[in-house]
């Protein structure tokens, strides 16, 4: 079967975007073509009235004429133009909500697999070069649109002047300047079509250096704060940057020179079929076949003709080199989900009973050579409270995304209520979970939309949690309470909070959401430490009946949990509670207290 051509399958996409907009753009194109037309038509007109000393009022008629059609045109070209550019905004918005939907939708795993990254970054950055991608055939698409109607519409007035030569007797000199004007056509068109395509293959290469220097200067420019002043870190920047400025000019001078030499043969063709073009009008008007304005019409119609004939080829070069940024864009579209889904209904418990085990669970993730978990085993009994300890890079926060079900293992299985967790319904069995992550966001919304994660919120349970993890007193200090903003983003109004108020209400959105588990991956890393102890001081209290899991690096907190499981180099290597690990003198439990005790006492 054959495969079909990127632009035609993105072109359908993206007139899926808004249907509205490609008819409204094709009217606007026949309008804006048809007014150098009309004009061509009528200053001919005039022209021959006056050559002919025609009546005033013949004249004065004429020149209404042309300035009412003008008037006439120019106005729909308005009104088109407004609502072509509203519906084209419309159009780059929901192909920016679809991109983004799509990313939305894909397997965690696959949001945080290297190549689809690098995919999406080549998307973006193949957007911001000259706009290669959909929006570079948007343009195209319309340019072709452009010139067939100008072709149309000369071939269509043209037919007047044939039908009079045709009446007359062939001279020989006419015959050659017709197969010279001919002649000179098909060159310019072979010139514009060879040398549009060689002026693309170079313009490509320039695209592939203006990758490089984005990515390149994307990280200079980031290099602008504390440090930068601090190191003078503008002696290794500037280097840098004049190296790419140099490069860029020395391509792109390279880039104007073939495209100057590329394009005089077919420059001097077309000046010479006009010439030809001028000629044979000339000699058919003194032979009186048509009038002397005749001149203005024809050879522009002429002219319009053979000049839309060869840019409809080199559009057809451009959207056949765009076709490279389409493919990557596709490519994007069409990764599929392999994540099963489930379709056991999570039970909804009033007990809240949901036993987890992991029974010797390994994970790896793309691209790696090791294992991130091996050969993991713990049971999670309902309303325990866990603490996940180990090292940075110990696989700690691997162990909840397993959980989660961010990811599925590459070995074993974790199993909920005796069944494998995969068989759950996928969205049910999310909703089990409150999660606090270490790298947690808020929106720039109203504080109540934060904490309820949703379109509206209960305000009695909102202000009750926010209270809950110590946010009461700067709730307070809110001059809209629950419809006070977060940050400045869409409304100076909002109030610009700090990294730790910031983190307990993400710890009240945990707790709004009220699911049987909640989980804490480093809770409390931006808090100081008298913070800290406040909130785990009451955690017991917070969390209810709820099932516990957290992750943190200061142990104090592990003297709050039922169990502690210690993590090393992707293992699981202790088990136990405080005391109990504590007492292991030689474990890493014991190790990793008496490095932080000493710091605390």
């Amino acid at each position: 079967m054959r495969k079909e051509n990127a632009t035609k399958r993105a072109l359908k996409m993206y007139h899926a975007y808004n249907p509205k907009y490609f008819p409204l753009s094709f009217l606007l194109i026949v309008f804006e073509s048809l007014s150098p037309y009309f004009n061509l038509w009528m200053s001919s007109e005039i022209i021959t009235a006056l050559y002919e000393g025609r009546e005033k009022r013949e004249l004065y008629l004429l020149v209404l004429i042309t300035l009412l059609g003008n008037f006439l045109l120019q106005g729909f070209e308005a009104a088109l133009g407004r609502s072509v550019r509203t519906a084209l905004e419309a159009l780059r918005n929901n192909e920016t909500v679809a991109f983004y939907q799509k990313t939305l939708s894909l397997d965690y795993d696959k949001m945080e697999d290297p190549e689809i990254r690098q995919l999406r970054r080549r998307i973006h950055e193949n957007k911001a070069i000259n706009s290669y991608g959909v929006e570079h055939m948007r343009y195209n698409v319309e340019a072709v649109l452009r010139w067939s109607i100008n072709i149309i519409f000369s071939v269509v007035l043209l037919a007047e002047m044939f039908s009079r030569i045709t009446k007359v007797p062939f001279h020989w000199l006419s015959l050659g300047l017709f197969a010279a004007m001919i002649a000179f056509s098909v060159v310019t068109v072979i010139f514009q079509y060879r040398g549009g395509k060689r002026i693309s293959d170079v313009w490509r290469g320039a695209s592939d250096l203006m990758m490089r220097e984005n990515q390149i200067l994307s990280g200079i420019w980031n290099v602008y704060g504390m440090d930068n002043r601090i190191y003078r870190q503008q002696d290794i920047i500037d280097p840098m940057r004049e190296k790419m400025s140099r490069e860029h000019l020395e391509v792109f001078s390279k880039v104007n020179k073939k495209n100057f030499f590329l394009t005089r043969p077919q420059v001097a063709a077309s000046r010479l079929s006009e010439m030809c073009t001028y000629l044979i009008i000339c000699f058919y008007c003194t032979l009186g076949v048509f009038p002397v304005g005749s001149i203005i019409k024809y050879i522009g119609y002429l002219g319009r003709m053979t000049r839309s004939i060869g840019n409809l080829f080199f559009v057809r070069n451009n959207l056949r080199n765009n076709e490279q940024f389409l493919e990557t864009y596709l490519e994007f579209f069409d990764i599929k989900n392999d994540m099963y889904q489930g379709s056991l209904a999570v039970e909804k418990r009033s007990d809240k009973k949901f036993d987890i085990e992991f029974k010797n669970v390994s994970f790896r993730y793309a691209g790696s050579e090791e294992d991130a978990l091996k050969n993991i085993s713990l049971s999670l009994k309902v309303g325990e409270r866990l603490a996940v300890v180990g090292k940075n890079g110990s696989g700690k926060t691997t162990f909840i995304k397993l959980l989660c079900r961010l990811y599925d293992p590459s070995e074993g299985e974790i199993r909920m209520n005796d069944f494998n967790i995969r068989k759950y319904d996928y969205r049910q069995y999310l909703d089990i979970f409150s999660v606090v992550f270490q790298d947690y966001n808020l929106l720039a919304v109203p504080l109540g939309n934060n904490v309820a994660s949703g379109a509206v919120w209960d305000r009695e349970k909102a202000e009750r949690v926010l209270d809950e993890v110590g946010f009461g007193k700067r709730y307070e200090e809110m001059p809209k309470g629950l419809e006070t903003p977060l940050y400045k983003n869409f409304d100076e109004d909002g109030v610009n909070i700090s990294g730790g108020e910031a983190q307990k209400i993400a710890l009240a959105r945990a707790l709004y959401r009220d699911a049987p588990f909640i989980i804490l991956d480093e809770p409390t890393a931006a808090l100081d430490p008298v913070a800290e102890a406040e909130i785990y001081a009451r955690f017991n209290e917070i969390v209810g009946d709820k099932t516990a899991i957290y992750i943190s690096h200061r142990l104090s907190s592990c003297r709050f949990c039922d169990k502690i499981a210690v993590f090393d180099n992707g293992r699981i290597v202790q088990v136990g509670t405080h005391e109990e690990l504590l007492a292991d003198e030689k474990g890493v439990y014991s190790e990793l207290w008496h490095a932080q005790a000493q710091y605390y006492t």
